[in-house]
């Protein structure tokens, strides 16, 4: 019962605290131009011309061939669940 005189002092001063935090962004116009925001997202003129050109299609310089290993090979005996067919019809 006691720890109720600590809890509910605090949780009406955080409900205030985010009161208080919502009317300063109505008051500094946050909720003004939610569109732009949603343009300005879409829009690519910060990037650097390489990425602006893979987003554009232009074509690059093709890249450097690197060699390609071998991928493991696996061992011949059946492991969990192999050897078993499920047909879907």
């Amino acid at each position: 019962m006691n720890v109720l005189f600590f809890l509910i002092p605090i949780a009406l001063g955080l409900g205030a605290l985010g009161l208080v935090a919502f009317l300063w962004s109505l008051k500094s116009n946050q909720y003004e131009d939610l569109q732009g925001a949603a343009y300005r997202i879409l829009d690519d003129s910060d990037l650097a011309p390489e990425e602006q050109a893979k987003i554009h299609g232009k074509p690059q310089k093709p890249p450097q061939k690197q060699s390609q290993k071998q991928p493991p090979k696996r061992s011949q005996g059946l492991t969990r669940g192999e050897g078993h067919q499920h047909s879907q019809s």
